[in-house]
């Protein structure tokens, strides 16, 4: 499937085969395309907690309002913000660039993140929407149909995976074999009425 086909077909999905299994290897392909999602200097502040145990599963869908996509998608993946990864060996996501690069942008990270608790939250937050965008896609291009999700307790969902204090969950998104489509287009703004030439008037 290209690119516009998965855009134009992704929606969000409700209502998943619960007997549907996705390979190992699927799953693989999913996450190697995710990790390819823009972050600013290249920190990788995302982290993709892949819920398989099914009881787990259970007490986080009681803790989304009880939405069934939670338990029922062949795959449940939280997108997980680490605030603290610009401070954790920010050399090594510049290991591979020339020294000149390294010797500029690794002082640089701290400079930017250092002491700005707003700025390190903010970062990781688009990069978790960036990457959940880059998962549905891909998702849709092998498929599968995903339903991007907010709608749960944070600070339970927080406890019920153990999260390091300086982590916090942004999202979820589930992925499957949808069974019933999605409701018709609720009203897709104009053009017009989103996009402003230069400045606003």
């Amino acid at each position: 499937m290209q690119v516009k086909e998965a855009v134009q077909q992704r929606r969000s999905i409700k209502h998943f085969d619960t007997n549907h299994v996705m390979t190992e290897k699927e799953i693989h392909e999913l996450l190697s395309h995710a990790i390819l999602s823009p972050t600013a200097f290249n920190i990788q502040n995302w982290r993709f907690v892949i819920v398989t145990d099914k009881a787990l599963r259970q007490k986080i869908r009681a803790v989304s309002w009880g939405q069934a996509q939670v338990e029922e998608a062949s795959l449940l993946i939280v997108l997980v913000a680490d605030l603290m990864a610009w401070n954790k060996e920010p050399g090594r996501y510049w290991k591979d660039a020339p020294k000149p690069v390294q010797d500029y942008l690794v002082p640089a990270i701290s400079q930017y993140y250092d002491g700005k608790p707003e700025v390190q939250r903010d970062e990781a937050m688009r990069s978790c929407g960036m990457a959940a965008m880059n998962l549905m896609l891909t998702a849709k291009s092998m498929g599968y149909d995903t339903c991007p999700m907010d709608g749960f307790d944070f600070d339970k969902v927080t406890s019920l995976l153990n999260l390091p204090s300086d982590h916090m969950p942004a999202m979820f998104v589930c992925v499957g074999k949808g069974i019933k489509e999605a409701m018709p287009r609720g009203g897709q703004l104009p053009l017009d009425q989103v996009v402003i030439q230069n400045q606003f008037k």
